[in-house]
């Protein structure tokens, strides 16, 4: 269960007659425990509760206390040894008027009245596996206020479902926007009386809800009206209180949806939230998911993080304002010109969803332009930053309008806090009609018609901000001086992405490169900002998966960014994009700053601890999240500080390194590979045919030790072979399979039906093996030693009869982060490359006293390994549980192997990556010299 699940299930647990003997098991329930776990606490089974409560192991000790009592019980649940032996996080007791709960570990308690209890729901939220409890808590407000409106839309739809139908979609998001703005307008005076809306529909509306359509009609009908012309509108008298809005929220059509009581209920419920508390840089990332069908499965856990989004904004432009801020001091001139700059800066997200970054960039200058007011001595002064210069494109139209709500809530609560309550709501309204987010699909529409180079106008035009519209209108002229292009676009591998997604690289791509087609979606955002800076001055951020840095597509996207002038200004290095689902997942992401206006100094983010030698090359700053910044002079394409170059394939390995080749090709049609049981039985009834049954090694089969055999025979073999009748009967198999295919190669292959359609050993060579794809969550690749007479498949690499040294570098640390950001993964798994990554492996000179002692690191890698017998590779990798001996020896390997490279051992990763692209660089530009390249 996601966090807004648990805070519906928990409230309806509040609002139901307690009862003292199901509370306990209905609790648990509430936070995504099972029905079968339920059960078995229910008979005792797993209940080891000694005060007559309930007890879950490593989760929670509940009782029901007497009367009165609550403090009490809750003294006998800590003192409780059971508690103590079942390792209880919680403890909780009530009686049904009080409640009371402590976290045993961090000491923290809860006491409220019973039906309180679900405002401190983020409280519980680690009895789920959540553990974005601070997040939560921080976003109790919007989370609450989500699950709410997601309940009231889900059954308006229920009762009126033609207004979920494609044709009335928009009308339905925009009433809930309508409703977002009636409820922070009641509460925060923006209305005349306290719940102003509330109340209206509560003493208006029958309370069978007949008419509460009605109701609400008038009163949107009456907030689109001016007070000179409502007598003429022939509304109410009862609407009179309500203002008059404009801006386009309630212009238009003023049908509302049918209520059933229920839904009449929901409504009033909302209402009575305190919609002071709302965040609009959160609210909307969460309430967009509501009124989009195929995200409200996963309600409240798209959500991003406002330290994650100034991971991105603070060094594309913050962190600069932040610098000239503290220049200023209280130099009246410097102040003035920082606040004439902050002025003219817009903000451009050309994905912005609900707008959480615009929300947050608005919020952020906001703070710095007071704090310049204040040393001004010109405190409560009217901002001079406009709405209008934080703009965006957005595809979905319910997104937009939310975004453009939530830019508008930030302004009020903006003015609120900075220059009163009165001052803010005497120019809050009416809303202009001013249209900065626009509803289209970014990669098609033109950037310079929504966010125009400076001193250019916009001539566009939109009589209604929240009007759906399919292209830039926008009518009012462009003041900005800086250009700041940020957001979080989708990422979209290729292999995920719709005709029309494709279509849409294709025009940003066709021409420039024949391999636009292996892009992510996202690269269409970096090339659009990329050509929008070469006709003004900009800046722009994205947060990437960080694919776009690494194998295939560094080549074919960044030399195009770079040829246009742009270079990599600041990087975050890959991290986790974390959100409120259970257990903090998240996709692991880089974020990439372009810029055409460089300086010398290049910043580059990480979250690798950095070790500190005294030199300078390494000094960095460490920010409270550990991660760490240092400033370098040229960040390349695979996010390291190091000289611009691409690694190119390369046919062969440059020095006398073995070869490395992929496995054998069967295509047998299930004839030639055989399980363990099939190969017994064949050799139960032809012994002979023994010596052509070999041990088959793929991925999995080296990885998992899942055991296959297959059949191998050699040309010279086949007579003695083709007596074999089980042979014969599989060989005619496989050669009708392979006739039938529609490849030449494999038609052809028809005429050799008993060996692999493609081979490329004999099958008595000793192999050093690498499977082609393997986990990344181990901190080495699998690599290993077979016998001789093993055989490979294409989902793997061999290096036959091969120094064992070779083994070595393989299996180092230092080979690991070079395959991970050259070969790129396959989804989230390492995908070893002979040509990418092996070949172009860059490795020193090495002396025989060099790959002598390689080789004993080798040795004692597999013996190691073999003290463990049967462990699989699987088992002995798992980097929690990886055996002491087995790991010594890979440090080990890695201290002689990294020595040799720079006479100690690596700091991290990142020094690691820099020493190697050095020698890179060095081994092709020698090559080029040399003529073979």
């Amino acid at each position: 269960m996601n966090a807004v699940e648990i805070e519906a299930a928990i409230s309806a647990l509040a609002e139901q007659s307690f009862d003292g003997v199901e509370f306990p098991f209905a609790f648990l329930e509430a936070f995504g425990n099972k029905a079968t776990t339920i059960k078995r606490l229910r008979t005792g089974s797993t209940n080891k509760s000694d005060v007559g409560g309930l007890l879950q192991t490593n989760n929670i000790h509940i009782a029901v206390a007497e009367s009165g009592a609550v403090s009490k019980t809750l003294e006998a649940l800590k003192a409780s040894p059971a508690t103590s032996r079942a390792k209880a996080k919680f403890i909780l007791a009530t009686d049904g008027k009080d409640f009371e709960a402590e976290d045993l570990q961090s000491g923290e308690t809860v006491a409220c009245a019973y039906q309180d209890f679900p405002d401190h729901f983020g409280f519980f939220l680690p009895l789920a596996g959540i553990s974005t409890v601070k997040q939560i808590s921080d976003n109790a407000f919007d989370i609450r206020a989500t699950s709410r409106l997601n309940r009231l839309y889900l059954e308006l739809l229920k009762d009126n479902p033609d207004w979920g139908s494609e044709a009335q979609r928009h009308e339905m998001n925009h009433f809930m926007a309508r409703l977002i703005f009636c409820f922070f307008a009641e509460d925060t005076d923006i209305f005349s009386g306290t719940d102003l809306f509330t109340d209206t529909i509560t003493k208006m509306s029958a309370r069978d809800s007949a008419n509460t359509h009605e109701v609400i009609g008038e009163i949107f009908r009456a907030m689109n009206t001016a007070h000179d012309l409502r007598e003429k509108a022939k509304l109410p008298r009862w609407t009179n209180g309500f203002p008059y809005v404009n801006g386009g929220l309630f212009s238009g059509s003023v049908e509302v949806p049918r209520f059933s009581k229920i839904s009449r209920s929901y409504l009033l419920h909302i209402g009575s939230l305190d919609w002071t508390q709302i965040n609009p840089d959160i609210f909307g990332s969460m309430i967009q998911a509501v009124a989009d069908e195929e995200e409200r499965g996963s309600l409240g856990m798209h959500y991003t993080s406002v330290p994650n989004i100034l991971k991105v904004l603070n060094p594309l432009l913050l962190d600069d304002l932040r610098e000239q801020l503290e220049q200023a001091k209280d130099s009246s001139r410097k102040l003035l010109n920082l606040r004439n700059r902050l002025a003219r800066i817009r903000v451009f997200d050309p994905a912005c969803g609900s707008g959480n970054f615009l929300v947050i960039a608005y919020k952020q200058m906001r703070e710095i332009e007071n704090i310049i007011n204040e040393r001004r001595g010109e405190t409560g002064r009217k901002s001079d930053i406009p709405l209008t210069n934080f703009r965006g494109i957005e595809l979905r139209d319910f997104s937009a309008e939310i975004a453009r709500l939530a830019l508008i809530i930030a302004e009020y609560q903006c003015d609120v806090r900075y220059r009163g309550q009165q001052e803010a709501l005497q120019e809050f309204l009416p809303l202009d009609a001013e249209n900065w987010i626009t509803q289209g699909n970014a990669l098609r529409l033109d950037w310079f018609s929504i966010c125009p180079p400076t001193g250019t106008g916009v001539k566009h035009h939109s009589d209604d901000l929240f009007e759906e519209t399919n292209q830039a209108e926008i009518d009012f002229e462009n003041e900005g001086g800086e250009t700041y292009i940020c957001g979080n676009p989708p990422y979209l591998g290729s292999t995920w992405q719709s005709a029309e997604q494709k279509h849409d690289l294709k025009r940003i791509f066709e021409g420039r490169t024949k391999s636009w087609k292996s892009l992510d979606y996202v690269a269409g955002w970096f090339m659009k900002a990329a050509d929008y800076g070469l006709h003004t001055p900009a800046a722009s951020a994205f947060v990437s998966t960080n694919s776009i840095c690494q194998g295939q597509q560094v080549p074919i996207l960044w030399p195009l960014i770079f040829e246009s002038g742009h270079e990599i200004t600041f990087a975050h290095a890959s991290f986790k994009w974390a959100n409120l689902a259970s257990h903090n997942a998240g996709v692991t992401v880089v974020i990439v700053g372009i810029s055409n206006q460089t300086g010398q100094v290049r910043r580059l983010y990480s979250k690798e601890t950095v070790k500190y030698d005294g030199t300078a090359r390494y000094d960095a700053s460490i920010f409270y999240d550990g991660t760490t910044r240092r400033d370098v002079s040229n960040i390349n394409a695979y996010l390291v500080a190091a000289p611009h170059v691409v690694v190119h394939k390369a046919s062969k390995p440059s020095d006398g390194r073995g070869i490395i080749e992929a496995g054998g090709k069967p295509v047998e049609g299930g004839n030639l590979l055989l399980n363990a049981m099939q190969a017994a039985e064949i050799i139960k009834n032809y012994p002979s045919a023994k010596r052509f049954i070999k041990r088959v090694y793929g991925a999995s089969e080296y990885i998992r030790g899942d055991i296959r055999y297959c059949i191998w025979i050699s040309d010279s073999d086949m007579p003695e072979a083709a007596n074999i009748a089980d042979f014969g009967l599989r060989f005619e198999a496989v050669a009708k399979a392979r006739r039938k295919s529609s490849k030449v190669t494999t038609q052809n292959g028809a005429q050799w039906p008993y060996k692999f359609e493609e081979a490329k050993q004999d099958g008595d060579e000793r192999v050093i093996i690498v499977p082609k794809v393997s986990s990344e969550t181990r901190e080495y690749l699998p690599v290993g030693l077979l016998p001789p007479g093993s055989i490979i498949t294409d989902l793997a690499f061999g290096i036959f009869d091969a120094p064992l040294w070779n083994l070595a570098l393989i299996a180092s640390r230092l080979h690991l982060v070079w395959i991970a950001i050259v070969c790129g993964k396959m989804k989230t798994d390492f995908r070893y490359s002979n040509t990418l990554g092996w070949n172009t492996f860059p490795v020193p000179t090495l002396t025989e006293k060099n790959k002598s002692d390689l080789t004993r690191c080798a040795e004692d890698i597999l013996l190691a390994r073999e003290a463990h017998f049967p462990a699989t590779i699987a088992d002995l990798y798992k980097p929690d549980s990886m055996p002491d001996n087995l790991r010594a020896a890979h440090e080990h390997n890695d201290e002689v192997l990294e020595r040799i490279y720079i006479g100690r051992r690596f700091k991290n990763d990142t020094e690691r990556l820099e020493k190697l692209f050095e020698l890179y660089t060095k081994m092709t530009s020698s090559s080029k010299k040399a003529g073979t390249v």
